[in-house]
């Protein structure tokens, strides 16, 4: 099987594959932003991520020109401080990274490593109910475990710890609800679920988040600056302007066709794909995985990087490998974005290709 031309197909969890819609948005030249026109735009952008996260009434948002890394870095800097406790679910490589943020700002914290749960039972987390704040990565990108939010939810209800939750890579493609999950603090990116491209962040703060926003000591990050330039429709600084165009167009689409409809769409392709290949001699690395993603591990003796390398070169598709001591056992694939079953075929056709197996 010979590969398509230059046409690079694209299964990585972010970017993912773009609507043509939000595509054609790109081309055309960046507008000027220091105006009621731009304002407008980012105000709108604020309302509709707040009703689909289904926020708290007085929720705002902040809209960062950064990656989803610099969300999880910049909630620790607001909202956590000497004083906090935190307890932060770990559970891979991001929520490692949790970890090492609040290292690094010397923020006190339990480093709670978990392994095969979606933390459907928190009775375990219950040694740690004095903690003040807790902090968890809604899917573990890295290994393709999503937790359950809702338990999560009630375990900070009851103890009235803050909710910080980094949904970067569940966002519109499996439910989050800021207010049934008691999540204080969402943090969203642009090039997951939402399928734009790279370079938008944006954090929705509950009022009891807002509350908790420590006193200004950075400059770049610092929330309070952004949500009184944001009550007028504008940041601090130079925002993506074309990534925020394209998220206006984005979020019109998802809120038009209804969230559920896009939730269910990523539900269909991954069972879709993951039904297809049960022939070939790959098993899923994780009984809890999203809509977003499927994990797999290799049961042939195959080095999963080594077949991350092989499809990007026989194939033109571009899979994601891992890191670490992960790298030879595992490769993920997405199921984010503009995804069809016609499009899933073309990575099928080309395992079963790959694997000399015939497909049924």
């Amino acid at each position: 099987m010979s590969h398509n031309g230059d046409i690079k197909y694209i299964f990585t969890p972010g970017p993912v594959k773009m609507y043509e819609e939000t595509l054609k948005i790109g081309g055309v030249q960046t507008p000027y932003f220091r105006n009621k026109e731009f304002s407008d735009v980012l105000l709108e952008c604020e309302k509709n991520l707040i009703k689909l996260a289904n926020a708290p009434s007085g929720s705002r948002v902040v809209f960062l020109t950064a990656s989803g890394t610099a969300g999880m870095e910049s909630v620790v800097q607001n909202l956590l401080n000497k004083d906090d406790k935190a307890l932060v679910i770990n559970g891979g490589g991001f929520g490692q990274r949790f970890v090492d943020i609040c290292n690094l700002y010397k923020i006190e914290n339990i480093d709670y490593k978990v392994e095969n749960t979606n933390l459907t039972d928190t009775l375990e987390l219950n040694n740690y109910k004095d903690s003040s704040a807790l902090l968890i990565n809604a899917h573990e990108t890295s290994v393709g475990v999503l937790y359950n939010l809702n338990s999560i939810g009630k375990f900070t209800k009851e103890n009235n710890i803050l909710n910080i939750v980094d949904a970067i890579s569940m966002f519109v493609t499996d439910k989050v609800d800021m207010s049934e999950d008691n999540i204080d603090a969402l943090i969203v990116s642009s090039h997951k679920g939402l399928a734009l491209p790279p370079g938008l962040t944006m954090v929705i703060l509950s009022p009891k988040a807002i509350e908790k926003i420590n006193p200004k000591h950075q400059l770049y990050f610092d929330f309070k600056s952004y949500l009184d330039d944001g009550i007028r429709g504008q940041t601090p600084f130079t925002p993506a302007v074309t990534i925020v165009l394209q998220l206006q167009a984005r979020l019109r689409q998802i809120v038009r066709d209804g969230l559920e409809s896009h939730i269910e769409k990523a539900k269909e392709i991954a069972h879709y794909f993951r039904e297809t290949i049960k022939s070939l001699p790959l098993n899923h690395y994780s009984e809890f995985m999203p809509n977003g993603m499927t994990t797999l591990i290799t049961t042939d003796g195959k080095k999963a990087n080594e077949l991350v390398d092989d499809f990007d070169k026989l194939y033109n598709i571009v899979l994601t490998p891992n890191g670490g001591e992960l790298k030879e056992k595992i490769f993920r694939v997405s199921h984010m974005g503009d995804m069809t079953k016609e499009y899933v075929d073309v990575l099928v056709d080309a395992l079963f290709d790959y694997y000399k197996v015939k497909r049924g």
